[in-house]
């Protein structure tokens, strides 16, 4: 009989998962050259790390790094509709990495398995979305002193790690992983832009080119979406609250406008904001009959479905992970994967050559912080600028790219005031 530690739908999916596992890693060469380091220099031994984070095949390398560097990781996932099983059970039978991710878990088995991460008292917590730093300051109180740090993946997250701090509450040092220029640059504009769409013809099998897409929401994220939607043929409105954000998508020839205008035109709606209730119920009044919406913000707050499902008369599953909701008037509006993430609820997420970026911030700042959290105050922190450049110049050698570098004339110009026009 297999044993392990965790709880996962099938240990029988272990050797698929190992599959996919390399499959990603092949794209992922700066996080393998971190795990060959790591397993030499082992500077996270003993560390007990919590990690929340989706359970794909790129993450499985990023864990596989920790372990190699020492620590002693248990895993859950971050979203309910993000696990890959195969991934999660190759971790736990294969790998020996306690974890707690099962594709479709209810919200009460989502949160155990929370529960179940921070079982050891971690040291270190390695969150996409906050929810376990959330839980540690609610509930768990009695933990928080064993915290010597931190890491946060995704916007969402590091709009909450902020709130806490500006309460005085946050109780240690997190890295925001989120704001690494190799992590929004790449992960939010191209991986979100790509994994959205391919979420949503997935889900669908719906022709993009001709419809009109509404993006809601122009940050990182939003750009990606709207970038590849016009790239397939979508005719694409964004959103904003923001007036540069907004200002910047006309100025890159998109139509701007409010939401309510915007509800009544589109075919396709995709919510990147990282709020709640971005499309609500005066939208809803004036959508066309068979509009499509998404979501592929972190949480399952943007489209506000309970107040959908109020104006609804019923509702049916056309397909996997798209339900259709039919109002009082008789239109009806689709909801796609729940209204969760729809890059990881109906696809795979984003391509492992961006979260090879993105997950090699993680894996050094994790460092970082095992390094330098005893003169860290509580806070909100920025990735390294050292980190994020050794990160872009390891993915440019990998890529086969090489660059220029200053010579020492260029260097003594920049760094001095004397000279100027000749």
């Amino acid at each position: 009989m297999t044993t392990f530690e965790g709880d996962i739908r099938d240990p029988g999916l272990a050797r698929d998962g190992v599959a996919r596992i390399a499959w990603a890693a092949r794209e992922m060469p700066v996080m393998r050259s971190i795990r060959e380091r790591f397993a030499k220099e082992r500077p996270l031994a003993g560390i007990r790390v919590a990690a929340c984070l989706h359970v794909t095949s790129e993450t499985a390398n990023l864990m596989l790094a920790l372990r190699d560097g020492g620590a002693d990781i248990r895993l859950c996932a971050s979203n309910p509709l993000s696990t890959q099983d195969e991934v999660a059970a190759a971790l736990a039978v294969e790998y020996g990495i306690p974890t707690y991710a099962i594709k479709g878990e209810s919200n009460e088995t989502y949160h155990s398995h929370i529960d179940a991460a921070i079982s050891h008292g971690p040291q270190m917590t390695m969150d996409d979305g906050a929810d376990v730093v959330a839980l540690l300051h609610r509930s768990r109180r009695d933990l928080l002193a064993g915290v010597v740090g931190g890491t946060e993946e995704t916007t969402t997250g590091v709009i909450r790690l902020k709130a806490l701090h500006a309460q005085g509450q946050l109780a240690y040092p997190i890295v925001a992983v989120n704001e690494a220029n190799t992590k929004h640059f790449f992960d939010n504009r191209y991986g979100t832009g790509q994994s959205t769409l391919d979420g949503i013809i997935r889900a669908t099998n719906i022709l993009i080119a001709g419809k009109h897409l509404v993006v809601c929401g122009y940050g990182w994220c939003g750009k990606g979406v709207a970038m590849r939607a016009r790239g397939l043929g979508a005719q694409v409105i964004v959103t904003e609250v923001d007036p540069l954000r907004a200002l910047e998508a006309v100025m890159d020839g998109f139509r701007v406008m409010p939401i309510v205008e915007a509800a009544a035109t589109g075919d396709i709606f995709v919510t990147v904001t990282g709020d709640v209730n971005v499309i609500d119920r005066p939208s809803f009044a004036v959508m066309k009959s068979g509009a499509v919406l998404a979501n592929s913000g972190h949480f399952d707050a943007e489209i506000n479905l309970k107040a959908l499902a109020e104006l609804s008369e019923a509702k049916r599953t056309l397909r996997t992970y798209v339900e259709e909701y039919t109002l009082g008037d008789g239109r009806a509006i689709v909801v796609l994967a729940e209204g969760r993430l729809v890059n990881l609820g109906a696809a795979e997420g984003h391509p492992a050559s961006v979260m090879d970026m993105s997950f090699a911030n993680q894996a050094l700042c994790a460092e970082y912080i095992a390094t330098h959290h005893a003169s860290l105050a509580p806070g909100v922190y920025d990735v390294p600028r050292d980190i994020d450049d050794d990160i872009a110049r390891l993915k440019l050698a990998a890529m086969g790219v090489h660059i220029d570098t200053l010579t020492a004339e260029q260097e003594r110009y920049l760094n001095s005031w004397e000279l100027g026009t000749a």
